[in-house]
């Protein structure tokens, strides 16, 4: 648990603002027909603060049966701790595998506050925790300092790296060795972050691009380093669309450009529109004119073991 390519699921909802079972179902599964080691759902891109706790509960039972043996992680972002200690209880009891945990959003929280937000909510499910760090987009940094107090708690075992800061990780890396299992939540340093040694890559482009993300990341950890670079570089442009204030609209775009899928959000997020989607489609549609030929897996799962 905790390596490998792990994608930041969008949620779909029908033409009257239903989830959309089925197509959930699909989008997945293409997920998993990929090669991902798990699914992360509920989360920034999944919409999370539209998303009702029973709609939540629904969207984590169509990842665990799709995923299977592999792990299913449940966002908690919460504005009060009472609500997320709730949030992760009823999480671990349908199921989740682990917890992916925000501070206490969009409250700016002291450092002792967000400690003991982290640790309340771990507490309170009773599963393996994620700590995701976005300074950028919460306002909320977990220093190294504060992760020193949460090592104490032996549920919190990983973090999620958004800092934007690529020299993050090797800080956590050389502070705390093999403490926390380290995984990078920027699309458009993913590459950089996996050479400075991190275990997996939550994804967000993923969702579209699903057998180039595990592509990556498998020829990274076998040390077959140029391979990697190259399809990065292709990719390097639809990665951006992860780090936008629109990545929901942007990553809903290139699923319906991609795999087929529909860019329906939740009001108040509303569809691009106008000359900002053509842009976004045409970011798209680019890339698939020129895709890259792809290894076998099997062949990087064979030459990493």
């Amino acid at each position: 648990m905790w390596t490998g390519v792990y994608p930041a699921v969008t949620t779909k909802f029908t033409e009257n603002d239903e989830l959309d079972f089925a197509e959930m179902e699909r989008c997945f599964q293409l997920q998993m027909d990929a090669g991902c080691d798990g699914i992360i759902v509920c989360g920034s891109l999944g919409e999370a603060m539209a998303l009702e706790p029973e709609e939540k509960i629904e969207i984590l039972k169509i990842a665990k049966k799709v995923c299977g043996s592999k792990h299913v992680i449940m966002t908690v972002c919460e504005s009060s701790t009472r609500r997320a200690e709730k949030a992760a209880a009823d999480a671990a009891a349908a199921g989740a595998n682990g917890l992916m945990v925000l501070p206490g959003v969009p409250y700016r929280s002291a450092p002792h506050e967000t400690v003991a937000h982290i640790k309340a909510v771990a507490k309170a499910g009773g599963i393996p925790v994620m700590v995701y760090n976005n300074p950028v987009a919460y306002g909320v940094d977990v220093t190294l300092d504060m992760f020193a107090e949460l090592a104490d708690e032996p549920l919190i075992v990983a973090m999620k790296e958004s800092t934007d800061d690529i020299r993050r990780a090797t800080e956590v890396i050389n502070r705390f060795g093999d403490r926390f299992k380290v995984l990078t939540g920027v699309d458009n340093l993913a590459l950089e972050s996996l050479m400075m040694g991190v275990d997996g890559w939550v994804a967000g482009l993923v969702v579209a691009f699903p057998r180039e993300t595990v592509a990556i990341y498998q020829l990274t950890k076998a040390g077959r380093y140029q391979e990697a670079l190259e399809i990065y570089r292709w990719f390097r442009p639809l990665l951006d669309l992860d780090v936008s204030t629109n990545l929901v609209q942007n990553i809903k775009l290139a699923e319906m450009v991609a795999i087929g899928s529909n860019d329906r959000v939740r009001a108040p997020r509303l569809a691009l529109s106008g000359a900002e989607r053509a842009r976004v489609i045409k970011v798209v549609e680019d890339a698939i004119a020129c895709r890259p030929e792809l290894p076998e897996l099997k062949e990087l799962c064979d030459t990493s073991m």
